[in-house]
């Protein structure tokens, strides 16, 4: 261990790794080497089953504006939608028209900035494969950055390890594949690393608000900042009520032992209890993966514990090329930024309608976005435009990733009326089509146009 410890460090300076990543890389390959990234059972924790509400929470108006005035937008910018065929960063897929999720998360802070007389600041956390290619779609908006406050900050990276000995992998073919992203627990020790925590203290911020890019429902909002401002938390989580779609999503718990509130993800769940899991009665909240945090709390603590915050391990076994699963085992050691909960005293949950989430991982959900089941309001936020989203389920093979379905779907269909869409086989929908209620298209075991104007049963 001691040899492939110190060749990883080493890769890891002679490759421009800050102090702080070689740090926390340290800490976790030991707690790998001890055995960690282990299971969460389901004997040791309490489903979180009464969460206060957004809802039901009286903020005052001012206090919200005064703390929204104080707070910073981070957006996840590292992944490159590769599971929908993409190369380049998910972010810059078009969603509405031509406005991509970069596009719309710009407008929806400069809207919020006009609105509260805020000078809101929205810095992307990018992969070194993100980075280039959002910079020069962000360079457009020349209104963006906020005083010195740089508008983007790389995420960390560490080496890939063998299954045996836990030595930095080595792939001659494509280098760039020796190295992947610690997981979006980086964001702790990229913001250190960076300079930028102390930075946005500098500049007077207090607050910070943290969603993945993808997720158009969790732009700026005021309720939220002023009810994390009157609550004194250093940390809260935003939750939403679990639905059959949502079983594989993490979820909040209260650890037994201490009653401190903890993440589960899917990868820390023993596969003998996933039926408890996915049980949306017995853990009937998921964790939306927006986050709010106060910058001076964050500060202290990094400083209290040398940077590493110790977030739980997972421990993740991939081959080194994605692409090939003959290709070497390596170990990946990743963390989860949802898991900071349990490292701050005081940490709470919050939550919110299914409005702040509305990520899109498949094309299944790009279809739903792209559809007349949402609009842009007057500040550029996502709304739906039926009380209850339809489910779709759009057949892999043929749509699955994204230039297969730009082939097909030539036309988005009319949702706002349909409660389902179910597509087997290869279908083109070269004309509008409008569907009501629960439509079905079978697999004819040819290709097939879509001729009905309206399709679906009501």
């Amino acid at each position: 261990m001691t040899s492939g410890l110190e060749r990883a460090r080493q890769k890891m300076a002679d490759a421009g790794a800050t102090d702080a990543a070689i740090d926390v890389f340290t800490h976790y390959l030991g707690q790998l080497d001890a055995g960690g990234g282990g299971f969460i059972r389901e004997d040791d924790i309490e489903p979180l089953t009464d969460p206060p509400r957004l809802a039901a929470v009286d903020i005052d108006p001012d206090r919200a504006r005064d703390a929204l005035a104080r707070t910073a937008l981070i957006k996840l910018n590292g992944g490159l939608g590769t599971s929908m065929g993409l190369e380049g960063p998910k972010t810059l897929l078009p969603v509405r028209g031509r406005k991509t999720f970069l596009d719309i998360l710009v407008s929806q802070v400069l809207h919020a900035r006009e609105r509260y007389d805020a000078r809101l600041p929205l810095l992307f956390m990018n992969s070194f494969r993100t980075r280039e290619a959002t910079l020069d779609h962000l360079d457009v908006y020349d209104e963006l950055a906020v005083g010195d406050l740089p508008i983007d900050f790389l995420q960390g990276f560490e080496p890939k390890l063998t299954l045996d000995g836990y030595e930095p992998v080595e792939w001659p073919a494509d280098p760039t594949l020796e190295w992947c992203p610690p997981g979006h627990g980086d964001i702790y020790t990229a913001l250190v690393g960076t300079g930028i925590l102390d930075q946005l203290l500098h500049e007077g911020f207090q607050y910070v608000s943290i969603a993945n890019g993808d997720n158009l429902g969790a732009g700026p909002n005021a309720e939220l900042a002023g009810w994390f401002a009157q609550s004194g938390a250093p940390y809260a989580a935003e939750v939403c009520p679990r639905t059959p779609n949502d079983r594989k999503g993490g979820h909040l718990a209260v650890r037994k032992s201490d009653g401190q509130l903890i993440l589960r993800d899917t990868a820390q769940c023993a596969p003998e209890e996933m039926h408890f899991f996915t049980d949306e009665d017995r853990h009937p909240y998921f964790h939306a993966n927006n986050l709010w945090i106060d910058l001076g709390a964050l500060r202290r603590l990094m400083s209290e514990r040398h940077n590493v915050l110790g977030l739980p391990l997972i421990r993740n076994i991939k081959t080194v090329d994605p692409s090939d699963p003959s290709s070497t085992p390596v170990v990946q050691m990743e963390t989860a930024m949802g898991a900071a909960i349990e490292v701050f005293p005081g940490a709470q949950a919050i939550a919110v309608e299914r409005d702040r989430f509305l990520p899109v991982k498949t094309t299944n959900e790009l279809m739903l976005v792209r559809s007349d089941a949402f609009a842009l309001d007057g500040d550029a936020r996502l709304v739906a435009t039926t009380e209850r989203l339809p489910g779709i389920s759009l057949d892999k093979r043929f749509y699955g990733l994204l230039p297969d379905f730009d082939a097909r779907v030539e036309y988005v269909p009319s949702l706002r009326e349909a409660r389902s869409l179910t597509v087997e086989g290869d279908w083109t929908f070269a004309e509008p089509v409008t569907v009501l209620g629960d439509a079905f298209l079978p697999d004819e075991g040819q290709p097939r146009t879509v001729e009905d104007e309206v399709i679906g049963k009501p």
